[in-house]
């Protein structure tokens, strides 16, 4: 999975990590207690820079592929399908409902069909903001100083320093 080679997710021990997560997830989008919601937070992801906020409900897979750097910020409704590493730069900004998806399935029926899935992994550089409801897909960079419009569905990678936007998402200007 976290090499990029097809998997099962029915695999007993990937469910088992998956429930784990739930779990994590459920108390975490529950707990009103900011304080206890970030150790719930650093009990769920592989890593958490100083100074996050995540604003709940979170919802992820494994939580442990999750990185995110100093000062990042995670609104409402924030999706990440962590089956390969996501990881998220210091100071980068993700605006509400939007979904980072590193969890992918075969073009092949043949397959699809056997229930194998495949991922890539997810960075997103420092300084970045990503408006609300945008869907970033499996393999994609995003480089630092960027502005992913709302709604944007990013395919590709985009450069550093430019907004961008659309569906598919394309560069609109530089900064």
């Amino acid at each position: 999975m976290l090499g990029g080679e097809l998997y099962w997710a029915g695999d007993g021990e990937l469910v088992a990590e998956r429930l784990r997560c739930q779990g994590l997830v459920l108390a975490f989008n529950a707990e009103p207690d900011e304080r206890r919601r970030s150790t719930l937070l650093r009990e769920m992801l592989g890593e958490v820079g100083d100074r996050v906020t995540v604003a709940p409900p979170l919802f992820c897979d494994y939580g442990y592929n999750v990185s995110l750097g100093a000062d990042v910020f995670l609104n409402y409704n924030t999706v990440i399908l962590d089956c390969a590493p996501v990881v998220i730069g210091p100071h980068a900004q993700v605006g509400p409902a939007v979904q980072i998806v590193a969890a992918d399935h075969p073009r092949d029926p043949d397959l699809r069909v056997r229930q194998l899935e495949s991922a890539a992994p997810v960075e997103i550089g420092a300084n970045t903001w990503i408006g609300g409801g945008a869907i970033v897909c499996p393999g994609v960079t995003i480089g630092r100083d960027t502005v992913i419009g709302a709604g944007s569905v990013v395919t590709r990678d985009i450069p550093a320093g430019v907004v961008a936007m659309g569906s598919p998402c394309r560069v609109t200007r530089s900064l």
